[in-house]
């Protein structure tokens, strides 16, 4: 459920959608009204019984849902702000709003619960007061001020939905003929566009009051309540199995969440504390884009929607989005003129994959949109209810990014003869991460981005709207260009860019990142490399198991730039296995024995692995492969007799790992990531944090995770000791407090969580210990646990496409 504050964010009415249609062009309006054609004809909706209790829509009974959970929560107080000039009569104001209410059963309901339901009860009558603060005698900064406090007051003060009234009016009289009316109200009662009916009314009842005559209304033949339990009575069997099929075909697979990058950790309840960035495009790209809107047979809603898709792609990898879209949901002739939550919110996905042109995501968007508009009777809040997703008490369901376009011109506002125009009120709640709304007026498109302030600073969402005017401006230059090559970054931010990779391309360095180990075994034969338990090697015997390793690898057909799996405990084995394939001249593929059997059947296949190096107890794991398996210790007799393989100059540029993702954006993708990229990452950490020959690292990641690569390289290339523990003792912070105690370890890599193991764990810290911390935003109570009981803490990040930290 999405409501604008602002004038210009009401939803378009059906009517309007489909004008906006055929603008677009007459083939898109031909299948729109195809469309139309094949909806099933709902029942008639007459007035419900008043003799029983009368049930809620689906939209009130989640608000009123979500108030029991949060009494007094003012997430969905909704406010206007009306600047009116001339000789107001108050009175004839009171009176008038007054009308209102009683002329719309929604405006005095109160909602109640019998028998532990939730039902709607009508009072027969209301009359609210309309208070008249008179602030001309105050300076004018006093009254500003005044002005501003009298606002926020409207907006915080919650609703008692049980007792009511859900609306509230008050005016400040700024001088003579300058007036603010102000008016709360609750979203269960109200949506953007009642906010037009409730002012169309109060003028009629206000002209009226001052000629002393009878408003020219029509009668209402049914109200919301009627409203609602029709909904409730068509809603089932056939036709809500027919909407929910086509809804769970069209969410199939899709994400759990859009991840956008942050400025602050994600709370573990959400929030709802907002803020506004206002957002303009000029007339001469708003005619751009209206012109490749009809060139293309499309809407300018669908341009803007797809352009705003890649926006999100752009920000967070994801080729999978789901937008919600909210849509006025008057499709029936009786709701035109009822006060009521009547909007619905359509889940609009986009399938960004491939790098397609612009041209082809539109297409793709404009095909969405069409079968969405065919299935938008059901509810959103129906449409939760009967998915049942995965609920994160930190993320709204099923989407938490919002687009709201709207075409449709701006309502000219009147009191009599006097002149009204809305004022745009600061906003300062979010119902979701991030909103773009947007509205299409004369010769220019205006709107802005709604963001929550736990969440995103606002100089990132300047950047985004920024970028998002770069990238529009891109596409309507050249509709052929792939997505990924459409222009974002302002001129500073890429000549920064440029900068930053001419600087990263003159630090890579020559070699592999075995030879920086084979240089160190020279440098230090008998020093102990690694440890794990009661098993150790020297730098001496670490090479010699590698090399010999490395030679039967090649005995069974292993070579330069095939991809070797990794299934193996972790262990000296661990390490000797990632070194013996590099010396091949191969690259590692990680198998997590953890790892469901369906995701290491797509991975062994996806990766075109050469040959699988497992141990005997970790074999039965695997799914079922005909690549060839060699098993460290089963096969310990005929690798030991294998010669050294001969050590021969490699290419930084061969593959170094292939990693995949956790598959949150779709199916798990292999991220390739070259010898030269590690080999600059290795000596970039040993300058900083820093790292010497008398460290001790104890390891506790996955080889999964591209963590691992420091642990397990970054001090053999020093000559410095890595110890590995194995997966029962990183799960139990007891037993790794007392790993770090007995390993000597003077540095740890690990996620917060398992940091906050360690600390619930009643871990005390290590003075020597020098403390990484990534993989995941390091809270700021954590670190303040940390700091005075190890030596320094590093706050790392980096994603696994780049190589960086």
């Amino acid at each position: 459920m999405i409501d604008k504050k602002a004038s210009f964010q009401r939803t378009p009415e059906p009517a309007e959608q489909t004008e906006q249609a055929q603008e677009g062009g007459a083939g898109l309006w031909r299948a729109i009204r195809s469309v139309m054609r094949t909806q099933r004809r709902a029942p008639a909706l007459n007035p419900a019984p008043r003799d029983q209790p009368l049930p809620l829509s689906f939209a009130q009974q989640r608000l009123w849902f979500l108030d029991q959970l949060q009494p007094g929560n003012t997430a969905y107080n909704l406010s206007y702000i009306f600047s009116i000039n001339g000789s107001l009569d108050v009175a004839a104001l009171e009176y008038s709003l007054n009308c209102v209410i009683q002329r719309h059963e929604a405006l005095r309901t109160i909602f109640v619960a019998q028998d532990g339901v939730a039902c709607q009860m009508i009072l027969p009558s209301l009359q609210i007061d309309v208070p008249l603060w008179d602030l001309r005698h105050l300076p004018p900064d006093e009254r500003e001020a005044q002005v501003q406090r009298s606002i926020h007051e409207a907006i915080d003060q919650p609703f008692d939905l049980q007792a009511g009234p859900l609306l509230r009016a008050m005016v400040l009289r700024l001088s003579a003929a300058e007036h603010l009316l102000i008016i709360g109200i609750h979203h269960i009662v109200f949506d953007g566009t009642s906010k037009d009916i409730l002012w169309r009314e109060i003028n009629e009842f206000y002209q009226a009051y001052s000629a002393k005559s009878q408003p020219d209304l029509p009668d209402l033949p049914i109200q919301y309540a009627d409203f609602a339990a029709w909904q409730r009575g068509w809603l089932q069997g056939e036709h809500l199995d027919a909407q929910l099929k086509f809804w769970k075909q069209h969410l199939a697979g899709a994400p759990a969440a859009l991840e956008l990058p942050t400025d602050r950790a994600r709370p573990a309840v959400q929030t709802f504390a907002g803020a506004r960035y206002p957002l303009l495009i000029a007339p001469a790209l708003t005619s751009d884009l209206r012109a490749l809107a009809q060139r293309v047979d499309a809407t300018l809603f669908m341009v803007l929607l797809a352009a705003f898709d890649v926006l999100l792609l752009r920000y967070t990898g994801q080729s999978d989005i789901v937008v919600g879209s909210p849509i006025s949901g008057r499709n029936r002739g009786e709701l035109e003129r009822l006060v009521g939550l009547f909007v619905n919110t359509r889940l609009l996905r986009a399938d960004l994959s491939g790098n397609p042109s612009f041209e082809e995501v539109l297409r793709r968007v404009q095909q969405v949109a069409l079968e969405t508009f065919a299935h938008q009777d059901i509810p959103f809040e129906k449409l939760v209810e009967e998915l049942q997703p995965q609920r994160d008490p930190s993320r709204s369901p099923l989407f938490q990014v919002a687009f709201n376009f709207s075409g449709a011109a701006i309502p000219v506002l009147k009191l009599g003869d006097l002149e009204v125009k809305p004022i745009v009120n600061e906003r300062r709640m979010a119902q979701f991460d991030l909103s773009l709304v947007l509205r299409e007026d004369e010769d220019q498109i205006f709107g802005a981005l709604d963001y929550n302030t736990d969440l995103f600073e606002q100089s990132r969402i300047a950047r985004m709207a920024e970028h998002f005017q770069i990238l529009l401006a891109g596409l309507a230059a050249d509709l052929s260009l792939p997505i990924g090559n459409l222009p974002l970054l302002t001129i500073e931010e890429s000549e920064q860019l440029r900068g930053w990779n001419a600087a990263t391309q003159a630090a890579i360095l020559p070699g592999c990142v075995h030879d920086l180990v084979t240089a160190q075994v020279e440098r230090t034969p008998e020093a102990v490399a690694v440890r794990c338990g009661a098993e150790a090697l020297t730098y001496a015997a670490l090479h010699a198991q590698a090399t010999q390793l490395a030679g039967y690898l090649r005995a069974h057909g292993v070579g330069p730039e095939m991809r070797v799996g990794l299934c193996v405990e972790r262990s000296v084995e661990l390490v000797v296995a990632v070194l013996a394939v590099w010396h091949a001249g191969a690259a590692y593929v990680p198998l997590d024995p953890s790892y469901p059997q369906e995701r290491l059947a797509f991975m062994i296949a996806d990766a075109d692995l050469a040959l699988v190096l497992t141990q005997a107890a970790l074999r039965e794991m695997l799914p079922a492969t005909t690549l060839p398996v060699v098993c460290l210790d089963r096969d310990a007799e005929a690798i030991a007799a294998t010669p050294p393989l001969p050590s021969v100059v490699r290419d930084p540029a061969q593959l170094a790992y292939m990693l995949y993702t956790s598959g949150s954006t779709g199916r798990p993708k292999g991220v390739q990531v070259a010898q030269g990229a590690v080999v600059n990452f290795l000596h970039t950490m040993q300058a900083a944090p820093g790292i010497a020959a008398t460290d001790v690292l104890l390891s506790v990641t996955t080889l999964a995770f591209d963590i691992s690569v420091l642990e397990l390289l970054l001090p053999l290339t020093v000559g410095a000791q890595v110890v590995l523990v194995d997966r029962t003792v990183t799960s139990d912070g007891v037993a790794l407090g007392q790993a770090l105690t007995a390993s000597g370890a003077t540095i740890m890599q690990a996620t917060p969580a398992t940091w906050r193991l360690l600390r619930d764990a009643g871990w005390d810290g290590r003075a020597a210990l020098r403390v990484l911390c990534g993989g995941e935003a390091l809270a700021p109570e954590l670190a303040a646990y940390l700091l005075p009981r190890v030596r320094d803490v590093w706050n790392l990040y980096g994603p696994t496409e780049t190589t960086i930290w």
